[in-house]
């Protein structure tokens, strides 16, 4: 019987990373990048091509992505990078990267708090940028951040996060990533918001991106495959955190995120050791133990 497959999105490279205080290496994402690579997954995120004063982590990102598009284009990976604004996305273009994300929230608090602009003003300098990556022919995945909760407003009205959705895909997106920022979202309130998503857009262009703060990351991605969903971002070693949101936790870890959808029967293509080994390389440079329990099982035993 053939298995259906289901895509992840292995953040932990931009999202995982740029949350971590400690300052890896060039050589050393390069190397992270490469073992990821060689796992089975088939998007990388690289980098985001940010203000360095205000990510210090993302400071290396062109010379970062130079390296990975010269040492890993054979792969037949995609290998999206994050720009925040035209100026981002003309450096990111300049050097080769054919695949952009674009970012924001749902609430204006959230937003102010991390670019300095209300969700308004974060769209009208998005589709600056997603004009230009129309004309350069340049793929566009869409972020919506607090789609469940914002640790300035509470819990996120329905109507915000269709409204940011529509307003993406109106920007052109393939793909939109419907992510729990801080880790707050519950089962039923998942469950209630892809319902109504799915009544307005496909869910081929629909992905969800998971935080695990409160320990439901997993069952809110269980509620999500029986919606339809199939496509989902991760962090390898669970990578990651908000820097707006106190005690919120990293990604979901990949390791996790595979255990869980190949026991429903789900093709993820991920070689789980190799994924391992890449995490634990990282973890390693980062000096840090990892939050993923199958992990660190795993690590443990050599077993699956």
């Amino acid at each position: 019987m053939i298995k259906e497959k289901v895509k992840i999105v292995e953040v932990g490279a931009r999202d995982g990373l740029q949350n971590e205080k400690t300052i890896i290496s060039l050589s050393d994402k390069l190397k992270f990048i490469t073992l990821l690579c060689e796992t089975g997954l088939q998007t990388v995120e690289v980098t985001s091509f940010v203000n360095p004063a205000a990510i210090p982590q993302m400071a290396d990102a062109e010379q970062l992505f130079t390296l990975v598009k010269k040492n890993l284009r054979s792969k037949k990976i995609n290998f999206p990078c994050l720009v925040p604004n035209v100026q981002g996305y003309e450096v990111a273009k300049k050097i080769g990267v054919e695949e952009i994300a674009l970012f924001s929230s749902t609430s204006d608090s959230f937003s102010k708090k991390n670019v300095n602009a209300s969700v308004d003003e974060t769209f009208k300098r998005m589709e600056e940028v997603a004009i230009l990556a129309q004309r350069d022919n340049i793929k566009i995945r869409g972020y919506i951040s607090t789609a469940f909760g914002c640790p300035y407003e509470g819990r996120i009205d329905l109507k915000k996060l269709m409204n940011v959705t529509e307003r993406f895909m109106q920007l052109g997106v393939y793909e939109v990533s419907v992510g729990d920022t801080i880790g707050v979202a519950t089962p039923g309130q998942v469950r209630e918001s892809l319902k109504l998503l799915k009544k307005e857009f496909s869910l081929d262009k629909i992905a969800m991106h998971f935080h695990d703060t409160r320990g439901m990351a997993l069952t809110n991605i269980h509620v999500s495959v029986e919606e339809g969903i199939r496509t989902f971002d991760s962090s390898a070693a669970g990578l990651g955190g908000c820097p707006y949101a106190k005690g919120a936790t990293g990604n979901v870890a990949t390791e996790d995120v595979w255990y869980l959808l190949e026991s429903l029967g789900f093709e993820t293509g991920i070689d789980i050791s190799k994924l391992a080994f890449a995490s634990e390389f990282i973890l390693e440079c980062l000096k840090k133990k990892t939050g993923s329990k199958f992990l660190r099982a795993y690590l443990s035993t050599g077993k699956t």
